[in-house]
């Protein structure tokens, strides 16, 4: 029993590989369209962030503060989705969701204590 041609292109693993070639193919076609700089480039070749010269000073920023904020959007997004999807009507759906949810409580004691 064989796949008409059809299907066989809507698999995922084959569309992607298509749709790679088509870009990639694309992309090749359209290179010499492209504007190419002749010359120095000057400071187009110097980093820029804004207005910093990052040549005479690296800022080294300090993520302290960001990955508590991180890991607690990550925890209430993690229980919003189990609790939302969790079946009512499955016998301990509700229990299921309101352990996962003191669990939370539970890391989140946990991430912002000292």
């Amino acid at each position: 029993m064989t796949m008409p041609l059809a299907t066989i292109l809507l698999l995922p693993p084959v569309a992607l590989t298509l749709f790679v070639v088509l870009v990639a193919g694309l992309m090749g076609a359209a290179s010499p369209l492209g504007y190419k700089r002749k010359g120095p480039r000057g400071a187009l070749d110097k980093p820029y962030a804004g207005g910093e010269n990052l040549e005479q000073h690296r800022v080294q920023p300090d993520y302290a503060q960001f990955f508590p904020f991180a890991f607690f959007f990550t925890i209430l997004h993690v229980v919003t989705l189990i609790v939302a999807t969790s079946p009512a009507k499955i016998s301990g759906g509700l229990a299921f969701g309101l352990l996962y949810v003191l669990g939370a409580f539970l890391a989140l004691y946990i991430l912002f204590r000292r």
